[in-house]
């Protein structure tokens, strides 16, 4: 039987499984071949039994397959069995090359289609209680890449340093004290930071601090990539959503002794 040869991008979400969405799981279980990267989490793989399973992602700076590769790859299995599913961490559009892929095998001749993925740049921190707008405090938000494609500090942190909104930097840890020296120039010292490594997920790591103490707090809890950094008054949320909760079950615990 004939398959029209079609690729989807597919956002698997943060990083739990239980993120991702419903159309999103309806098109793995329609995949014959499912291309990966490596912040999915292989579980949702059980939604694909039938498909061919390929890992293309990297991991410490070791790739699988170059860009090129990937390319073709999802061209020759789109042509040769059918329907390809390109899942990726978070949402393909949020710094994922998904466009790339998607106009690459529209060229070649491709039926093409995007299911958006809940972006871990917005969902990591709302997980830690963080909210990247708080009506009275931010008006604004930034979402930007820590490293560009020359492996140089993006000239955008610069300028969100300017501005009072909230900065979420991804993929920016090997550029921390960059990071951390910009704002410091800006006379925000004391602005709070949070770093969230393994967003979502079990092995999830949090650290709390300032620009002036977030990299002593990353090298006492050896937090690296994948991590997500989020500068700004919100962070404090957290920490007041914390202490409320703790008040409640002191409480709770103080009635039931009580009783």
């Amino acid at each position: 039987m004939y398959k029209e040869a079609k690729l989807t991008v597919v956002g698997a979400g943060p990083g739990d499984v239980e993120l991702i969405t419903l159309k999103a799981i309806k098109a793995l279980k329609a995949a014959d071949v499912v291309l990966y990267d490596a912040l999915v989490d292989i579980e949702l793989l059980k939604y694909a039994p039938q498909a061919e399973h390929i890992f293309v992602g990297k991991r410490r700076g070791c790739y699988s397959y170059q860009q090129e590769q990937i390319n073709e790859l999802i061209i020759s299995r789109a042509k040769s069995k059918g329907h390809v599913v390109r899942l990726k961490g978070g949402d393909p559009f949020v710094f994922g090359r998904g466009s790339e892929e998607m106009e690459y095998a529209s060229s070649q001749g491709v039926q093409v289609a995007m299911i958006p993925g809940i972006s871990s740049c917005l969902s990591v921190p709302a997980a830690q209680n963080i909210p990247v707008t708080k009506r009275g405090l931010t008006e604004s938000f930034w979402v930007i890449t820590g490293t560009t494609k020359e492996h140089r500090l993006s000239n955008d942190v610069r300028l969100a340093a300017k501005s009072n909104a909230t900065v979420v930097i991804l993929m920016g840890m090997s550029k921390l004290s960059q990071i951390v020296e910009l704002f410091a120039t800006e006379g925000k010292s004391e602005t709070p930071v949070a770093i969230i490594q393994n967003g979502t997920r079990e092995n999830e790591k949090v650290g709390i601090g300032t620009i002036s103490s977030i990299e002593r707090e990353v090298e006492k809890q050896e937090l690296a990539n994948p991590a997500i950094i989020i500068i700004g008054d919100v962070v404090r949320h957290r920490e007041s959503i914390l202490k409320k909760i703790e008040g409640q079950n002191l409480m709770s615990l103080a009635e039931a002794i009580k009783n």
